[in-house]
């Protein structure tokens, strides 16, 4: 789940944030899946088993929505038609709900092995 990112030395730097925004707005736009009633977390892969632990910690309601609008998606493939614009996902409701819980369990993960690998000395 952890690659590499550029985003931190971009948001620390004002210039190249105002230039990048655009650009990546246009991209996001471009990926259309908020055209077929998608966020950006209901793309990250499942087969990962940090994110099937993730998925599991998602609130009842969470977990319904996701797979309402995974299913919804299908339907839109299968169909090759999109979603009416007043029910696609607006750039406001594109928020983080996974992200955070799998970067939580990570660093769960990260001291659970530092512990493990502790040396006592006496």
């Amino acid at each position: 789940m952890s690659a590499p990112s550029l985003t931190n030395y971009i948001v620390k730097r004002p210039w190249l944030k105002r230039w990048m925004t655009p650009i990546a707005q246009w991209y996001t736009d471009a990926a259309g899946y908020r055209r077929l009633g998608l966020k950006f977390d209901d793309l990250i892969p499942e087969e990962s088993e940090t994110v099937q632990k993730a998925i599991k910690r998602l609130s009842s309601k969470e977990a319904y929505d996701r797979v309402f609008r995974l299913r919804r998606a299908v339907q839109c493939s299968i169909s090759h038609t999109l979603l009416p614009p007043h029910e696609q996902t607006k750039p406001e409701e594109d928020v983080e709900y996974l992200s955070p819980i799998i970067r939580e369990i990570e660093k769960e993960a990260k001291e659970r092995e530092d512990l493990d690998n502790l040396v006592l000395r006496k």
